[in-house]
C-alpha cells in the first residue's frame, strides 16, 4: 500500500535537519504497517418520515428547483472550491481549507495520522490521501526546490524505509498565485511496485500533501485520472 500501508510519519527533526530553517513544531503520528485498520465510513440512515413531514407536491418541486442554486452558491462561496468533473467526486474541506476530486467509486476510509483517505477496495494501491502538519513558513519554496523537497519526502515520509525509490520528475506550479510542487515517484516492494504523484504547498499555517498512486502494472491505465485528482488539489484560506 505503499503511503496508506506506512502512514506519513514527519517528526520535527526531519524538518529540522532536511528543510532549513523550517518549522520544528510540527509532526505527524506514525502508524506501523501492521497496526494500521481500515474502517469504512458508515452512513447513518434517518428515521421514516411521518406523513406529516413529506413535503407536498409542490414544495418538492420547489426544493428540486432551488437545490441546484444553493449547491453552486455554496461552492463559489470558494474560490478554491473543488469544481465537478465527469467520473469524479469533490471533496471540499471548509475547516481545513483544502479542495479536490477522486475517481468515482472509490471509497472513504479512516487512516491513523492521515486527514482524509479515499481508495479503491479492489486495487487497494490506487487510492489517495490528504495530511497536514503545522508550519511558520508561507510559501512551499522557503523548503527549497520542487526536487530537494521531493527527494526528502519521498524517502523520509512517502515510502518506508525498505522499499527502494526513484524520483521521475519533480516541478513547480502557480495556481491562482500559490506555488504548488508536484512530483512523480516510483516506490518499489518485494512483491509491487507503486506508482505515485504527489502535490505539496503552504497555507493556513500548514503544510499540505496529497499522494494518490496506484500499483505499476494498471498505471497506463490510471495515470490520467491520477493526474486530474492531483493537478484538482487547491488550499483557499480559512
Amino acid at each position: 500500500m505503499g503511503s496508506l500501508q506506512n502512514a506519513p510519519a514527519i517528526h520535527r527533526t526531519l524538518f529540522h535537519n532536511s528543510f532549513p530553517q523550517s518549522q520544528k513544531s510540527g509532526h505527524i503520528r506514525s502508524c506501523r504497517r501492521e497496526s494500521i485498520s481500515f474502517i469504512v465510513k458508515a452512513s447513518h440512515s434517518s428515521p421514516p418520515a411521518s406523513p406529516t413531514e413529506i413535503p407536498g407536491r409542490r414544495q418538492m418541486i420547489a426544493i428540486g428547483a432551488t437545490a441546484p442554486l444553493v449547491f453552486l452558491f455554496n461552492q463559489h462561496s470558494y474560490s478554491f472550491a473543488a469544481e465537478s468533473k465527469k467520473g469524479f467526486l469533490p471533496v471540499l474541506d471548509k475547516k481545513d481549507g483544502y479542495s479536490f476530486i477522486y475517481p468515482f467509486g472509490w471509497q472513504e476510509v479512516v487512516i491513523e495520522g492521515q486527514d482524509k483517505v479515499f481508495k479503491d477496495v479492489i486495487e487497494p494501491l490506487e487510492n489517495v490521501s490528504v495530511n497536514m502538519i503545522p508550519t511558520g513558513k508561507q510559501d512551499i519554496r522557503e523548503f527549497g526546490p520542487p526536487e530537494q523537497v521531493a527527494e526528502t519526502l519521498i524517502k523520509k515520509v512517502l515510502a518506508p524505509p525498505t522499499q527502494k525509490t526513484k524520483l521521475i520528475q519533480a516541478k513547480e506550479q502557480d495556481v491562482e498565485g500559490k506555488a504548488y510542487y508536484q512530483f512523480e515517484f516510483v516506490a518499489q516492494a518485494p512483491n509491487y511496485t507503486r506508482h505515485s504523484l504527489s502535490t505539496v504547498s503552504v497555507g493556513n499555517g500548514r503544510f499540505y500533501t496529497l499522494t494518490t498512486g496506484a500499483n505499476e502494472r494498471r498505471w497506463d491505465k490510471m495515470k490520467d485520472r491520477l493526474q486530474t485528482v492531483v493537478e484538482s488539489f487547491k488550499i483557499f484560506n480559512v
